[in-house]
């Protein structure tokens, strides 16, 4: 059972988590490298931080609810991917083991921590993608293959996900950009929520900080939801770049 040190801390984290995920992105960044530090070992963290963070990402998905309306075919087409490629990556991670799994965290937070320094660049280049007229039409197919190779990597780690999908919808098909984003929202819950589901009969979640976390992150989420545009997302986003970055070297020089 975990101290109340160890409680205060973790819904600290995931209070700041929720609404770095609501302003900018990027919690995941904050909640897992704390887990580990607080002893939990690091697949367990990433289950438990999984399940723990899963709730915010409906209030995504539904704040854009609007903009998803007449987009119900590609959702048919896309989140099966979504879902299959969430669990085929949650099962990668349940067998990579804790030592391989350990030996690519810095890895992986140096990656997550590229995805989100690139992620305005990469609204930018859709925007003026979309802008452009096509030569070839819009690929349904292309995006579900794509979408699903993304998600292996969202339900593996996570942290970057949303820019991932949100390319790979770009490259395959042809909307406005606040249309997509809103696709990526509902892609981005349905892999969460798939490799949220198919941890909990893992063994590896750990309950009581599971549950302290997700009223810390709901909490977080409103409470970034108050704070949009007092905060400038760019800023927030760089600062949690750096963090993750600084995570990065520390697991290396170990």
């Amino acid at each position: 059972m975990p101290t109340l040190p160890q409680f205060l801390l973790a819904a600290l984290a995931a209070l700041a988590a929720g609404a770095v995920n609501a302003l900018a992105g990027g919690g995941t960044l904050i909640t897992f490298p704390l887990l580990v530090a607080l002893g939990i070992p690091a697949v367990s963290a990433n289950v438990t931080n999984t399940v723990a963070l899963c709730p915010g990402y409906l209030g995504g998905t539904l704040a854009q609810k609007k903009d998803l309306e007449g987009q119900t075919k590609r959702l048919w087409i896309v989140l099966p991917a979504a879902v299959l490629g969430g669990i085929l990556g949650g099962w990668l991670l349940l067998r990579s083991g804790e030592k391989l799994f350990t030996d690519l965290i810095p890895w992986l937070i140096l990656l997550a921590s590229g995805l989100l320094a690139i992620q305005d660049p990469v609204r930018r280049w859709m925007t003026n993608r979309l802008a452009r007229p096509h030569a070839e039409s819009a690929s349904p197919a292309a995006a579900s293959l794509a979408v699903g190779f993304a998600s292996i990597y969202g339900g593996y780690f996570g942290a970057g996900l949303s820019v991932i999908v949100l390319s790979a919808l770009g490259l395959t098909l042809e909307d406005s950009l606040t249309r997509l984003n809103a696709l990526k929202q509902a892609v981005a819950f349905a892999v969460n929520t798939a490799a949220a589901v198919f941890f909990v009969f893992s063994g590896q979640v750990n309950w009581p900080l599971a549950f302290v976390m997700m009223i810390g992150a709901l909490l977080g989420g409103a409470l970034g939801g108050k704070l949009a545009g007092r905060i400038k997302p760019s800023t927030l986003r760089w600062t949690v770049v750096t963090i993750g970055v600084i995570i990065s070297i520390a697991y290396f020089a170990k």
